[in-house]
């Protein structure tokens, strides 16, 4: 069973920051590409960033130069650091992880983390 843990989200002020980080547990063989999406209100799930197990990263072209992801393949951790954040940047963000676990490749998606630009 795999479990995966968001963690950081919160409130911050226009121009402020935020790390989010993932963890994955479980019976976990490797870590393939590791994402986050975000969710804002009546619009639908985009992909934010991602990041391959060799490290390549893809960027959402409204996130880049501000945000970046990166990963700790020993944690199993995947971390986005969010900066120069903007109200238009409010979601629930998800992280998404392709794992090879017992049973084959699987993808899986956290429970979710709001976060919220607002003075």
């Amino acid at each position: 069973q795999v479990q995966l843990v968001e963690s950081g989200g919160g409130l911050v002020q226009p121009g402020g920051s935020l790390r989010l980080s993932c963890v994955a547990s479980g019976s976990i063989v490797s870590t393939y590409t590791m994402g986050w999406y975000r969710q804002a209100p009546g619009k639908e799930r985009e992909l934010v960033a991602s990041i391959t197990s060799g490290g390549n990263t893809n960027y959402a072209d409204s996130v880049k130069g501000r945000f970046t992801i990166s990963r700790h393949n020993a944690k199993n951790t995947v971390y986005l650091q969010m900066s120069s954040l903007k109200p238009e940047d409010t979601a629930v963000y998800y992280c998404n992880v392709l794992l090879d676990v017992l049973i084959g490749v699987r993808s899986y998606w956290g429970q979710g983390t709001q976060v919220t630009v607002s003075s």
